[in-house]
């Protein structure tokens, strides 16, 4: 099993970011280009932008919530360039 990790997709086709939790990446970006989460189906293909590790799935889970609480497409594209 892989760490805990926060991740950052991007929809060309609805130029739009989505913001994740999850312990297996991979699958879990499969599943959203699969159409298996509705809030992404119909977004496909996503593009893993944005990848951070936590050293616990909580942990991981409460900075997805902080990302996605500052509704800023200015600060997630920010953080990706950052991350770079």
């Amino acid at each position: 099993m892989e760490k805990p990790c926060v991740y950052i997709l991007y929809s060309k086709k609805w130029d739009q970011y989505y913001i994740g939790s999850t312990t297996d990446l991979m699958q879990r970006v499969e599943a959203h280009n699969l159409g298996r989460n509705k809030s992404t189906r119909g977004g496909a293909p996503w593009i893993v932008q944005y990848q951070k590790q936590y050293e616990s799935p909580k942990e991981a889970r409460q900075q997805e919530y902080a990302l996605k609480k500052k509704k800023s497409r200015k600060y997630i594209e920010w953080l990706i360039s950052s991350a770079g």
